[in-house]
Protein backbone atom coordinates (compact mmCIF):
# COMPACT_ATOMS: atom_id res chain seq x y z
CA UNK A 1 0.00 0.00 0.00
CA UNK A 2 2.77 2.39 0.36
CA UNK A 3 2.57 5.13 -2.45
CA UNK A 4 5.52 5.58 -5.22
CA UNK A 5 7.91 8.34 -4.18
CA UNK A 6 7.29 11.71 -6.34
CA UNK A 7 9.62 13.75 -4.25
CA UNK A 8 7.34 14.55 -1.52
CA UNK A 9 7.28 10.84 0.42
CA UNK A 10 9.69 10.03 2.49
CA UNK A 11 12.15 7.48 0.03
CA UNK A 12 11.39 4.19 2.57
CA UNK A 13 8.68 2.00 3.17
CA UNK A 14 6.12 2.36 5.61
CA UNK A 15 5.61 0.25 8.61
CA UNK A 16 2.06 -1.48 9.12
CA UNK A 17 0.97 -2.11 12.67
CA UNK A 18 -1.15 -5.58 12.65
CA UNK A 19 -3.59 -5.38 15.74
CA UNK A 20 -2.52 -2.18 16.93
CA UNK A 21 -4.92 -0.69 19.74
CA UNK A 22 -6.08 2.36 19.86
CA UNK A 23 -4.06 2.51 23.28
CA UNK A 24 -0.86 2.72 21.48
CA UNK A 25 -1.66 6.67 20.09
CA UNK A 26 -3.93 7.51 22.62
CA UNK A 27 -3.26 10.31 25.27
CA UNK A 28 -3.63 8.82 28.66
CA UNK A 29 -6.46 11.42 29.78
CA UNK A 30 -8.49 10.39 26.57
CA UNK A 31 -7.45 7.12 26.97
CA UNK A 32 -8.67 6.62 30.71
CA UNK A 33 -12.31 8.65 29.13
CA UNK A 34 -12.88 6.33 26.60
CA UNK A 35 -11.14 3.06 28.76
CA UNK A 36 -14.30 4.10 31.78
CA UNK A 37 -16.94 4.54 28.54
CA UNK A 38 -16.14 0.74 26.86
CA UNK A 39 -16.70 -0.55 30.45
CA UNK A 40 -20.69 0.60 30.51
CA UNK A 41 -22.45 -1.55 28.46
CA UNK A 42 -25.31 -0.01 26.55
CA UNK A 43 -23.39 3.86 26.69
CA UNK A 44 -23.18 4.14 23.19
CA UNK A 45 -27.26 2.95 22.65
CA UNK A 46 -28.38 5.86 25.20
CA UNK A 47 -26.31 8.25 23.47
CA UNK A 48 -27.73 7.72 20.40
CA UNK A 49 -31.11 7.78 21.50
CA UNK A 50 -30.82 11.01 23.32
CA UNK A 51 -28.72 12.72 20.21
CA UNK A 52 -30.58 11.37 17.68
CA UNK A 53 -28.40 9.54 16.58
CA UNK A 54 -30.33 7.66 13.87
CA UNK A 55 -29.89 10.76 12.04
CA UNK A 56 -26.44 9.41 11.08
CA UNK A 57 -28.34 7.77 7.97
CA UNK A 58 -29.48 11.07 7.05
CA UNK A 59 -25.70 13.10 7.80
CA UNK A 60 -24.83 9.88 5.47
CA UNK A 61 -27.78 10.57 2.91
CA UNK A 62 -26.88 14.55 2.35
CA UNK A 63 -23.49 14.18 2.00
CA UNK A 64 -23.79 11.95 -0.85
CA UNK A 65 -26.30 14.35 -2.55
CA UNK A 66 -24.45 17.04 -1.54
CA UNK A 67 -20.55 16.42 -1.25
CA UNK A 68 -18.18 13.98 -3.67
CA UNK A 69 -17.05 10.37 -2.11
CA UNK A 70 -13.85 9.73 -2.94
CA UNK A 71 -13.44 6.48 -4.76
CA UNK A 72 -11.01 5.14 -7.52
CA UNK A 73 -12.68 7.73 -10.54
CA UNK A 74 -12.87 10.44 -7.99
CA UNK A 75 -9.99 12.17 -5.97
CA UNK A 76 -8.55 8.64 -6.33
CA UNK A 77 -5.06 10.02 -4.95
CA UNK A 78 -6.99 10.50 -1.29
CA UNK A 79 -9.20 7.99 -1.59
CA UNK A 80 -5.85 5.73 -1.71
CA UNK A 81 -4.45 7.74 1.06
CA UNK A 82 -7.83 6.62 3.07
CA UNK A 83 -7.56 2.83 2.65
CA UNK A 84 -3.51 3.38 3.38
CA UNK A 85 -4.02 4.68 6.91
CA UNK A 86 -6.77 1.79 7.45
CA UNK A 87 -4.00 -1.13 6.33
CA UNK A 88 -1.57 1.00 8.76
CA UNK A 89 -3.42 0.97 11.47
CA UNK A 90 -4.88 -2.58 10.67
CA UNK A 91 -8.67 -1.30 9.85
CA UNK A 92 -10.80 -3.65 8.16
CA UNK A 93 -13.38 -1.69 6.97
CA UNK A 94 -12.24 1.71 5.10
CA UNK A 95 -14.14 4.78 6.55
CA UNK A 96 -15.82 6.53 3.63
CA UNK A 97 -14.46 9.69 2.82
CA UNK A 98 -15.66 12.75 1.25
CA UNK A 99 -14.76 15.94 -0.13
CA UNK A 100 -17.00 19.15 0.57
CA UNK A 101 -17.05 22.64 -0.62
CA UNK A 102 -15.69 24.89 2.28
CA UNK A 103 -12.86 27.19 1.09
CA UNK A 104 -11.79 27.00 5.08
CA UNK A 105 -9.36 23.88 5.58
CA UNK A 106 -10.97 21.52 8.13
CA UNK A 107 -11.28 18.08 8.46
CA UNK A 108 -13.60 16.06 10.59
CA UNK A 109 -14.71 12.64 11.93
CA UNK A 110 -18.24 12.01 12.01
CA UNK A 111 -20.53 9.24 13.31
CA UNK A 112 -20.30 6.38 16.15
CA UNK A 113 -21.66 3.31 13.80
CA UNK A 114 -20.26 3.60 10.45
CA UNK A 115 -17.95 6.74 10.99
CA UNK A 116 -17.50 9.33 7.75
CA UNK A 117 -14.38 11.27 7.14
CA UNK A 118 -14.83 14.95 5.55
CA UNK A 119 -12.30 16.85 4.23
CA UNK A 120 -12.85 20.33 2.43
CA UNK A 121 -11.52 21.94 -0.49
CA UNK A 122 -9.57 24.14 1.42
CA UNK A 123 -8.00 21.83 3.38
CA UNK A 124 -7.54 19.97 -0.35
CA UNK A 125 -6.01 22.70 -1.91
CA UNK A 126 -3.48 23.77 1.30
CA UNK A 127 -1.67 20.67 2.37
CA UNK A 128 0.81 18.57 0.36
CA UNK A 129 0.28 14.47 -0.26
CA UNK A 130 2.53 13.32 2.90
CA UNK A 131 0.44 16.27 4.43
CA UNK A 132 -2.70 15.39 3.90
CA UNK A 133 -1.94 11.74 4.82
CA UNK A 134 -1.27 12.77 8.13
CA UNK A 135 -4.62 14.54 8.32
CA UNK A 136 -6.44 11.73 6.75
CA UNK A 137 -4.56 9.32 9.66
CA UNK A 138 -5.71 11.77 12.34
CA UNK A 139 -9.51 11.32 11.34
CA UNK A 140 -8.96 7.43 10.97
CA UNK A 141 -7.69 7.78 14.41
CA UNK A 142 -10.85 9.40 15.35
CA UNK A 143 -13.15 6.91 14.22
CA UNK A 144 -10.98 4.04 15.44
CA UNK A 145 -11.15 5.06 19.10
CA UNK A 146 -14.60 6.19 18.98
CA UNK A 147 -14.48 9.74 19.28
CA UNK A 148 -17.84 10.80 18.25
CA UNK A 149 -18.94 9.63 21.80
CA UNK A 150 -17.49 13.05 23.15
CA UNK A 151 -18.90 14.76 20.27
CA UNK A 152 -22.49 13.44 21.30
CA UNK A 153 -21.87 14.08 25.03
CA UNK A 154 -20.82 17.68 24.46
CA UNK A 155 -24.19 18.00 21.89
CA UNK A 156 -26.26 17.26 23.96
CA UNK A 157 -25.12 18.54 27.25
CA UNK A 158 -24.76 22.04 25.47
CA UNK A 159 -28.26 21.91 24.05
CA UNK A 160 -29.22 20.89 27.65
CA UNK A 161 -27.53 23.55 29.45
CA UNK A 162 -29.40 26.47 27.18
CA UNK A 163 -32.13 24.73 28.05
CA UNK A 164 -31.79 25.33 31.75
CA UNK A 165 -30.36 28.14 32.02
CA UNK A 166 -32.42 29.82 33.84
CA UNK A 167 -31.43 27.14 36.82
CA UNK A 168 -28.63 28.72 38.25
CA UNK A 169 -27.47 25.82 40.19
CA UNK A 170 -28.43 22.99 37.29
CA UNK A 171 -26.83 25.22 34.98
CA UNK A 172 -23.12 25.43 36.49
CA UNK A 173 -23.09 22.13 37.10
CA UNK A 174 -23.73 21.13 33.52
CA UNK A 175 -21.26 23.78 32.22
CA UNK A 176 -18.94 22.59 34.42
CA UNK A 177 -19.39 19.20 32.59
CA UNK A 178 -19.03 20.81 29.61
CA UNK A 179 -15.25 22.17 30.61
CA UNK A 180 -14.22 18.84 31.82
CA UNK A 181 -15.53 17.42 28.33
CA UNK A 182 -13.44 20.26 26.12
CA UNK A 183 -10.36 19.43 28.02
CA UNK A 184 -10.90 15.52 26.61
CA UNK A 185 -11.90 16.47 23.24
CA UNK A 186 -8.38 18.66 23.53
CA UNK A 187 -6.61 15.57 24.66
CA UNK A 188 -8.33 13.71 22.12
CA UNK A 189 -6.93 16.14 19.29
CA UNK A 190 -3.33 15.09 20.31
CA UNK A 191 -4.52 11.29 20.21
CA UNK A 192 -5.43 11.73 16.85
CA UNK A 193 -1.85 13.38 15.70
CA UNK A 194 0.00 10.65 17.32
CA UNK A 195 -2.22 8.71 14.92
CA UNK A 196 -1.72 10.60 11.85
CA UNK A 197 2.37 10.21 12.91
CA UNK A 198 2.14 6.90 12.94
CA UNK A 199 0.27 6.49 9.45
CA UNK A 200 2.76 9.42 7.90
CA UNK A 201 5.34 8.07 9.68
CA UNK A 202 6.88 11.63 8.52
CA UNK A 203 7.51 14.39 11.40
CA UNK A 204 8.10 17.16 9.16
CA UNK A 205 5.21 16.43 7.45
CA UNK A 206 2.79 16.25 10.09
CA UNK A 207 4.19 19.72 11.73
CA UNK A 208 4.33 20.98 8.30
CA UNK A 209 0.21 20.34 8.20
CA UNK A 210 -0.33 21.90 11.81
CA UNK A 211 1.66 24.60 10.40
CA UNK A 212 -0.22 25.62 7.68
CA UNK A 213 -3.20 25.48 9.56
CA UNK A 214 -2.13 28.81 11.36
CA UNK A 215 -0.26 30.13 8.84
CA UNK A 216 -1.61 29.40 5.51
CA UNK A 217 0.00 27.83 2.30
CA UNK A 218 2.91 30.54 3.35
CA UNK A 219 5.42 27.84 3.98
CA UNK A 220 8.29 28.85 2.21
CA UNK A 221 7.90 32.22 4.92
CA UNK A 222 7.64 29.93 8.14
CA UNK A 223 10.05 27.62 9.70
CA UNK A 224 9.88 25.19 11.91
CA UNK A 225 12.02 25.43 14.71
CA UNK A 226 11.15 29.13 14.76
CA UNK A 227 7.22 28.09 15.35
CA UNK A 228 8.68 25.85 18.03
CA UNK A 229 10.15 28.80 19.88
CA UNK A 230 7.00 30.31 19.44
CA UNK A 231 5.51 27.40 21.64
CA UNK A 232 8.04 27.57 23.89
CA UNK A 233 7.75 31.06 24.37
CA UNK A 234 3.86 30.56 24.45
CA UNK A 235 4.24 27.86 27.38
CA UNK A 236 6.71 30.39 29.44
CA UNK A 237 4.24 33.26 29.19
CA UNK A 238 6.13 35.97 30.78
CA UNK A 239 4.48 36.47 34.05
CA UNK A 240 1.49 35.50 36.45
CA UNK A 241 -1.26 37.40 34.54
CA UNK A 242 -0.38 35.91 31.07
CA UNK A 243 -0.75 32.63 32.93
CA UNK A 244 -3.84 33.40 33.77
CA UNK A 245 -5.17 35.08 30.69
CA UNK A 246 -3.77 31.44 28.87
CA UNK A 247 -6.25 29.37 31.09
CA UNK A 248 -8.97 31.11 30.32
CA UNK A 249 -8.34 31.59 26.71
CA UNK A 250 -8.02 27.42 26.58
CA UNK A 251 -11.18 26.47 28.52
CA UNK A 252 -13.56 27.14 25.59
CA UNK A 253 -11.18 25.15 22.93
CA UNK A 254 -12.33 22.39 21.99
CA UNK A 255 -8.72 21.80 20.21
CA UNK A 256 -5.50 23.04 21.50
CA UNK A 257 -3.70 25.68 20.09
CA UNK A 258 -1.61 24.88 17.05
CA UNK A 259 2.35 25.96 18.25
CA UNK A 260 0.99 23.33 21.48
CA UNK A 261 0.63 20.57 19.28
CA UNK A 262 3.16 20.60 16.67
CA UNK A 263 5.52 21.13 20.33
CA UNK A 264 3.39 17.76 21.68
CA UNK A 265 3.43 15.87 18.83
CA UNK A 266 7.76 16.80 18.47
CA UNK A 267 8.11 15.54 22.15
CA UNK A 268 6.24 12.43 21.32
CA UNK A 269 7.85 11.69 18.18
CA UNK A 270 10.99 12.16 20.15
CA UNK A 271 10.31 9.85 23.15
CA UNK A 272 10.79 6.24 23.71
CA UNK A 273 6.97 5.04 23.22
CA UNK A 274 7.08 5.74 19.55
CA UNK A 275 10.28 4.22 18.97
CA UNK A 276 8.53 1.35 20.63
CA UNK A 277 5.49 1.35 18.85
CA UNK A 278 7.76 1.55 15.30
CA UNK A 279 10.03 -1.41 16.64
CA UNK A 280 6.02 -3.67 16.86
CA UNK A 281 6.08 -3.19 20.47
CA UNK A 282 2.81 -2.13 20.90
CA UNK A 283 -0.56 -2.82 22.95
CA UNK A 284 -3.16 -5.37 21.12
CA UNK A 285 -6.79 -5.28 20.37
CA UNK A 286 -6.89 -8.58 21.91
CA UNK A 287 -5.91 -7.18 25.04
CA UNK A 288 -8.23 -4.28 25.30
CA UNK A 289 -10.93 -6.40 27.19
CA UNK A 290 -8.12 -6.64 29.90
CA UNK A 291 -7.49 -3.06 30.50
CA UNK A 292 -8.12 -1.47 34.29
CA UNK A 293 -10.38 1.79 34.57
CA UNK A 294 -8.89 2.33 37.60
CA UNK A 295 -5.45 1.95 35.68
CA UNK A 296 -6.49 3.77 33.08
CA UNK A 297 -7.40 6.96 36.00
CA UNK A 298 -4.02 6.57 37.46
CA UNK A 299 -1.86 7.01 34.09
CA UNK A 300 -3.86 10.25 33.71
CA UNK A 301 -3.53 11.17 36.72
CA UNK A 302 0.39 10.93 36.67
CA UNK A 303 0.41 12.42 33.01
CA UNK A 304 -1.06 15.58 34.42
CA UNK A 305 1.22 15.20 37.41
CA UNK A 306 4.30 14.89 35.21
CA UNK A 307 2.56 18.03 32.85
CA UNK A 308 2.42 20.35 36.05
CA UNK A 309 5.76 19.60 37.37
CA UNK A 310 7.39 19.72 33.86
CA UNK A 311 5.37 23.44 33.04
CA UNK A 312 7.41 26.72 32.29
CA UNK A 313 3.87 28.31 33.18
CA UNK A 314 4.17 31.47 35.16
CA UNK A 315 0.49 30.43 36.94
CA UNK A 316 1.39 26.96 37.15
CA UNK A 317 5.00 27.48 38.86
CA UNK A 318 3.51 29.94 41.73
CA UNK A 319 1.02 26.92 42.32
CA UNK A 320 3.53 24.95 42.48
CA UNK A 321 5.67 27.02 44.98
CA UNK A 322 3.03 27.78 47.21
CA UNK A 323 2.01 24.03 47.27
CA UNK A 324 5.40 23.34 47.70
CA UNK A 325 5.45 26.15 50.98
CA UNK A 326 8.18 28.12 49.17
CA UNK A 327 6.04 31.65 49.92
CA UNK A 328 2.63 32.97 50.83
CA UNK A 329 0.74 33.35 47.84
CA UNK A 330 -0.31 36.77 48.64
CA UNK A 331 2.72 38.52 48.63
CA UNK A 332 3.39 36.49 45.50
CA UNK A 333 0.63 38.21 43.97
CA UNK A 334 1.55 41.42 45.26
CA UNK A 335 5.00 40.87 43.87
CA UNK A 336 3.97 39.96 40.28
CA UNK A 337 1.10 42.74 39.82
CA UNK A 338 3.30 45.25 41.66
CA UNK A 339 5.28 45.93 38.09
CA UNK A 340 2.00 47.62 37.01
CA UNK A 341 2.37 50.61 38.63
CA UNK A 342 4.18 53.75 37.39
CA UNK A 343 3.10 52.54 33.87
CA UNK A 344 -0.09 54.53 33.92
CA UNK A 345 -2.28 53.19 36.19
CA UNK A 346 -4.11 54.58 39.12
CA UNK A 347 -2.08 56.28 41.87
CA UNK A 348 1.08 56.95 39.87
CA UNK A 349 0.95 60.37 38.57
CA UNK A 350 0.26 59.09 34.82
CA UNK A 351 -3.24 58.57 33.01
CA UNK A 352 -4.99 55.20 32.27
CA UNK A 353 -4.71 54.05 29.12
CA UNK A 354 -7.58 54.64 26.95
CA UNK A 355 -9.01 50.89 25.60
CA UNK A 356 -9.12 49.79 22.07
CA UNK A 357 -11.72 50.66 20.06
CA UNK A 358 -14.03 47.45 19.74
CA UNK A 359 -13.44 45.10 16.98
CA UNK A 360 -16.22 43.92 14.54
Amino acid sequence: MTQPNDGNVPSRTRKRFPGISTRAWEHPADRSALVALRKLSGFDDILKKLGGMVSERAVRLMFLASAVRTSERQFSHLFDMARDAAYTLDLEKVPALYVTQDPLPNAMCIGMDTPVIVVTTGLVDLLDEEEMRSVIGHEVGHAMSGHAVYRTMLLILTNLATKIAWIPLGNIAILGIITALKEWFRKAELSCDRAGLLVGQDLQASMRALMKLAGGHHLHEMNTDAFLEQADEYERAGDLRDGVIKLLQVLPQTHPFVAVRVQKLKKWAESDEYSSILAGAYPRREQDGDTSVSEGFKSAADSYAQSFKESKDPLVGLIRDVAGGAGDLGGKLRDVFAGNRGTGSAGTGGTAEEPPPAQA
